[in-house]
């Protein structure tokens, strides 16, 4: 499976939005500029991405990601190989035993055809959680993880991202990050674009 990863920016009309609904936004957006990211089309490749990079560093998940795309002859493993690999193999590239296991599960409802990446696109984007919930190791954040980056979903708010409450405290000046209703309330102005709100929010963190 070649690398299908692309780079893309946020659409115009989002960022438009964003920064006519609130000041905020409008001052991180005129800091930051344009901002691109990198959308993963391959649903199987950005589960397994998910899975690997649950509370890992983005440095330490790219590195395991990248001893995972080796174990495959042309660029990413695909299910079967991931059930035919030893454990041993697994964990050599750096994958706990949970997580050697999560993604076993994972090929395994791929092969087994309960996981349709042609279905899910179609479908709205609590029913893709409840979908993909059922895999071992899948919780809501990893799923909402891949209908930002992988089914470019335009209004999804992960309310229990780290990353995210700590950059609404710092932008907002809050005394204390924001729980999911205060979250929910500050992104109410930001429908229907929260998840390029999100990425604004995320990339805050690095300028």
């Amino acid at each position: 499976m070649k690398e299908t990863r692309r780079q893309t920016a946020v659409p115009a009309e989002a960022t438009a939005h964003l920064v006519a609904t609130d000041p905020t936004l409008a001052a991180l957006v005129a800091r930051i500029g344009t901002l691109e990211y990198k959308l993963e089309p391959d649903l199987w490749r950005s589960l397994v991405g998910s899975i690997i990079g649950q509370q890992l560093s983005v440095r330490a998940a790219a590195t395991i990601r990248a001893r995972i795309a080796a174990l495959g002859s042309n660029g990413f493993p695909g299910p079967d190989v991931i059930l035919a690999a030893a454990d041993e193999d697994l964990r050599g590239c750096g994958l706990s035993r949970a997580k050697a296991g999560y993604v076993r599960d994972l090929a395994h409802r791929y092969l087994a055809g309960e996981i349709d990446p042609s279905t899910l696109r179609g479908l709205p984007d609590e029913e893709v959680i409840q979908d993909l919930v059922r895999v071992r190791g899948v919780g809501r954040w990893t799923a909402e993880m891949v209908l930002i980056f992988c089914l470019g979903r335009p209004d999804v708010l992960a309310v229990d991202d780290l990353g995210i409450r700590t950059a609404v405290q710092r932008a907002y000046g809050l005394d204390e990050r924001p729980g999911g209703p205060d979250l929910v309330r500050i992104g109410d102005a930001w429908r229907p674009f929260r998840s390029y709100a999100s990425l604004y929010l995320w990339e805050s963190l690095k300028v």
